[in-house]
């Protein structure tokens, strides 16, 4: 395999490595640049990715042309896992963050590896309810969450996902544009703003354009709380 962290794809779960690998090598490669989308939402689809490079968003749009956006995905995620339960249209625009790479799987490609490997099935199944729970969270954030305590949270998922340890922090490299960032908290540019202006003027964090450097942790998990 190219990359290791693709092995913690629930896709490759309860597989040896020979089997993964096989798995893995029978998947198409898509290559992505910056900007470029994967899907639209609505479109027909019945194939999961795996990312293997790069960051993608997923988003959805309203029909007075808002834009939400629902998450970023990190190298060894999987999107469009859904369609291979549930056939149908998309329910969310796949776009490439950065340059990405990411692996194909059709649906029925995967259903004949399932019938020979029946122990994947739940794996996957528990990716589907970690997507439902971080939707529900995600709700529960926008009714009972201030905008402030919804970025702090924001930050810290980010950190997560692509934070690098320093010696003065925490490094984001996010590359999300201000916009995206208040579309990922579901709020408007303006008030994510002045939110990370009272972070950076309290030195909880430091900004250096689409950088963050998260600075104090103990105090962003308190606020987003």
């Amino acid at each position: 395999m190219t990359n290791d962290t693709v092995l913690h794809a629930p896709l490759f779960a309860n597989l040896d490595e020979a089997e993964a690998r096989a798995l893995f090598d029978s998947m198409s490669q898509v290559d992505l640049a910056k900007g470029e989308v994967l899907f639209q939402e609505g479109a027909p689809g019945d194939q999961l990715f795996i990312i293997t490079e790069g960051k993608i968003k997923l988003g959805r749009s309203s029909s007075d042309g808002r834009e939400n956006l629902l998450a970023v995905l990190c190298p060894g995620e999987m999107l469009g896992e859904l369609s291979l339960f549930d056939p149908g249209p998309r329910t969310a625009t796949a776009t490439a963050v950065s340059d990405s790479v990411l692996r194909e799987l059709p649906h029925a490609k995967l259903a004949t590896w399932l019938e020979s490997h029946p122990s994947v099935a739940t794996p996957l199944l528990g990716a589907l309810a970690q997507r439902l729970r971080r939707t529900d969270e995600a709700l529960a954030d926008l009714v009972f969450s201030d905008v402030p305590g919804r970025v702090a949270k924001a930050l810290l998922d980010l950190s997560r996902r692509f934070g690098e340890p320093t010696d003065g922090g925490i490094r984001v490299a996010h590359e999300l544009t201000q916009e995206e960032l208040a579309q990922l908290v579901g709020a408007s540019r303006e008030t994510v703003n002045k939110a990370l202006a009272d972070f950076t003027a309290r030195k909880w964090i430091r900004r250096e354009g689409r950088v963050l450097v998260l600075v104090d942790l103990e105090r962003l998990e308190r606020r987003a709380r």
